[in-house]
């Protein structure tokens, strides 16, 4: 079965800040990944303070799928993907991180497995924790680009406009139903339906 997700990925982490001013914010688009997976597959997240997060389990396609969202800050989320894959003995190949992603618009989500962390905290803090290992599958959630850097960490931790969260939000139910491919038949079957979706 190779490029399978049976023989791969077991967890899934959705990478934000914790608390109520952040909760609505670009940069936590990972986390609303996560906890629509979980809303899904009808699991619920629980404050797990030996993994630094929240944590939930599934079942779909014959196999159990853990779920993590880090409590704590967005580069410091290594902390709690380290804490749960050296307890589970996963290998980074194993986990895939749900991330707000700036080089892809709002509406456009994105599989891939491995590459740099463009910038992002929380992937360079993970990467970092692993073992400087990036072989970890990624779901990038497009959040657009402010336009210049110096504007970055104001946008990514700001609202969007209603019209783009609400391209965000159907990005993120279109990958939702493309983790089920993903579980069933893999990663190229999962990517050619998801990079094909436009949300409109």
């Amino acid at each position: 079965m190779s490029g399978s997700v049976q023989s791969t990925v077991q967890l899934i982490v959705g990478l934000g800040n914790p608390g109520p001013e952040y909760s609505q914010t670009r940069h936590n688009a990972g986390v609303w990944f996560v906890q629509q997976l979980a809303h899904a597959f009808n699991t619920s997240l629980k404050n797990e303070p030996k993994f630094f997060g929240y944590t939930g389990k599934f079942v779909c396609a014959g196999q159990e799928f853990k779920l993590l969202i880090p409590s704590t800050y967005m580069n410091l989320s290594g902390k709690a993907v380290l804490a749960m894959a050296q307890f589970y003995k996963l290998t980074p190949e194993q986990i895939l991180v749900a991330h707000d992603e700036m080089a892809l618009e709002p509406g456009v989500a994105k599989f891939k497995l491995g590459g740099g962390h463009a910038g992002h905290n929380g992937l360079r803090d993970i990467m970092a924790r692993l073992g400087n290992n990036p072989n970890f599958y990624r779901l990038r959630l497009g959040i657009g680009h402010p336009g210049h850097k110096d504007q970055v960490t104001g946008y990514v931790l700001g609202k969007a406009p209603a019209s783009e969260q609400n391209l965000i939000e159907q990005s993120i139910d279109e990958a939702t139903r493309c983790f089920d491919i993903l579980a069933r038949d893999g990663l190229v079957k999962a990517q050619n339906r998801l990079h094909s979706f436009k949300a409109g």
